[in-house]
């Protein structure tokens, strides 16, 4: 079981918004208020999480940049890179994505954290220096790898070592083994208890995950009507399963002060980001044609409902004076509610096609490069 870490909300005043504010009345609520405060205002230079609540009158308010510091020394980050492969991972689009990164922000966010390649290659740039970062996703499983790693590498590495050892005897064996007698079982168990179980993920299971990911078909992540996780092994003829020196690097950067990991839905932002905030929406992706769609990470899935209001929350944080990024396929609907919605573009947001190589295609001669729009209210810096 992963062990509690002070949260970043810890010692703050908890005002809690209701959504339906910016959803309308006809909004669920979730059955538990989603509290949110990840980042809440902090004195410039407060280099620990305060022991009593603090509060500001608005005009004392500090600014977004002051209020995200968090004031440690520590050596230039490691490089990193995902540890992770992840549908719709976006290493491939880094070199645009970064022209979008502002030259000054306050926090960071990302909602749809994945296998997190833009927050490493922020990380390992040197840009959240000293910044807060909340890293956030509504998948359980997800979250508990990421917490259990930050947590315990060294128990990870042991397991996936393991494991790696096994998959090489006889992958095929190994795999399906893993699946259906350990993983899916372990998981079952983890939800029968309730609550956000993401919390209650061992080195373990983590190192199964991590395992499933790294041998499975394409990296997929998907789970069938019952709730079990049922993609099939991969053909990869040496596949690298415990890259145990990226681990650590993974797992002391996001050891540092200011960094937050919690199972959350995307909603959730809109009741802490403040204006100079930098987030970055990296959703399921809308499906271009009947056969592309997958948004089966959770679940609920990622429908067109979930695509409209995710456009709510980028809309409003636009109007709030945050920095928004969001990545999404060039679909009809995406078009619809961004390059042609006379909301979004009073926001300040503007659509903007980019080129992308995708890879979720059972036949290799099918994968190549597509157009996926980047959309935001940041002005694109000229390509190097």
């Amino acid at each position: 079981m992963c062990r509690s870490r002070p949260s970043i909300e810890a010692g703050f005043e908890r005002r809690p918004t209701r959504l339906s504010a910016i959803f309308g009345a006809s909004f669920a609520e979730p059955s538990e208020t989603v509290t949110g405060a990840i980042i809440r205002p902090l004195p410039y230079g407060a280099g620990r999480y305060p022991q009593s609540v603090l509060s500001f009158a608005p005009d004392d308010m500090p600014t977004a940049q002051a209020r995200s510091r968090v004031s440690v020394s520590r050596p230039s980050p490691p490089a990193v890179r995902p540890f992770l492969k992840w549908a719709g991972g976006k290493r491939q689009l880094l070199p645009e994505i970064t022209r979008f990164v502002p030259p000054s922000f306050g926090a960071y966010c990302e909602p749809f954290l994945g296998s997190g390649a833009v927050y490493f290659d922020l990380e390992s740039r040197g840009l959240l220096e000293g910044r807060r970062a909340a890293l956030m996703d509504n998948n359980p499983d997800l979250i508990g790898a990421w917490l259990s790693l930050r947590e315990d590498p060294e128990a990870v590495i042991r397991s996936l070592r393991r494991l790696a050892g096994a998959h090489r005897d006889d992958p095929k064996a190994a795999y399906y083994r893993v699946r259906d007698e350990r993983f899916n079982p372990a998981r079952a168990e983890l939800i029968s208890a309730g609550g956000r179980w993401s919390e209650d993920y061992d080195a373990s299971l983590a190192a199964m995950f991590v395992y499933l990911n790294r041998t499975g078909f394409n990296g997929l992540f998907r789970l069938n009507n019952a709730g079990r996780f049922n993609v099939p092994v991969g053909r990869y003829a040496n596949p690298r399963i415990c890259d145990a020196p990226n681990l650590r690097a993974v797992s002391a950067v996001l050891s540092r002060p200011g960094v937050e990991l919690r199972e959350d839905r995307f909603e959730s932002v809109c009741e802490w980001a403040m204006p100079g905030d930098f987030i970055y929406f990296d959703p399921p992706y809308a499906p271009t044609s009947a056969t592309a769609s997958f948004t089966a990470y959770t679940p609920g899935g990622f429908n067109g409902d979930a695509q409209r209001r995710l456009q709510m929350v980028v809309v409003e944080l636009a109007r709030r004076g945050c920095h928004v990024l969001l990545s999404n396929s060039t679909a009809p609907d995406i078009t619809a509610l961004y390059a042609d919605n006379v909301m979004a573009r009073a926001a300040g947001l503007r659509a903007v096609r980019v080129s992308a190589r995708r890879a979720i295609n059972s036949r290799g001669g099918s994968r190549g490069a597509v157009e996926e729009y980047l959309i935001s209210n940041i002005p694109a810096r000229d390509r190097t």
